[in-house]
């Protein structure tokens, strides 16, 4: 559905289960007007400005990658076929680039490509020298679970500087 942004040196590459409908339809990643990914993305430091979705070619130039675990079905993870989920091609596609972290967009995400139960923040396991991350969802229909204090988490991991905090 959405093209990877995958290259080595990434700092960060944050994946989602699917592009939901309004994604697809753009053509761009987190692309509803609910969806708090670009506004959390730069209140954590992440990115230097507020990107809108269709700018979401120029985020490797910030260390970022963007990627899904399902690459050939959109909609919401209830609308999702079972086998959507793909976590050995998400496996080889990290391998290739090796990020210094991989961060999932919501807990579904994180369960899916980890398996068994999971906390949001930082994992315990790797894959290779990739440290696992999972986040709350900034989707507008997992309000209930949201918290940018996980997102601040990851920032600071990373080694972001928020607005306000530069040097």
């Amino acid at each position: 559905m959405l093209p990877d942004l995958l290259q080595p040196g990434l700092s960060v590459v944050f994946c989602g289960t699917a592009a939901g409908a309004r994604s697809a339809r753009e053509g761009a990643y987190y692309a509803h007007p609910g969806n708090l990914f670009w506004r959390t993305l730069f209140a954590t430091g992440l990115t230097p400005r507020q990107l809108a979705p269709a700018e979401f070619p120029l985020i490797n130039g910030f260390g970022i990658g963007l990627t899904d675990l399902a690459k050939f079905h959109y909609g919401n993870d209830d609308q999702l076929p079972r086998d959507a989920f793909d976590v050995d091609a998400l496996k080889q596609r990290i391998a290739r680039v090796g990020p210094r972290v991989l961060a999932f967009t919501s807990k579904h995400a994180g369960r899916a490509a980890l398996g068994g139960k999971i906390d949001y923040g930082l994992q315990a396991t790797t894959w290779g020298a990739t440290r696992l991350f999972v986040l709350p969802s900034p989707s507008g229909q997992a309000r209930g679970a949201w918290n940018v204090a996980t997102w601040h988490d990851l920032a600071r991991l990373v080694g972001a500087q928020p607005p306000g905090t530069e040097r």
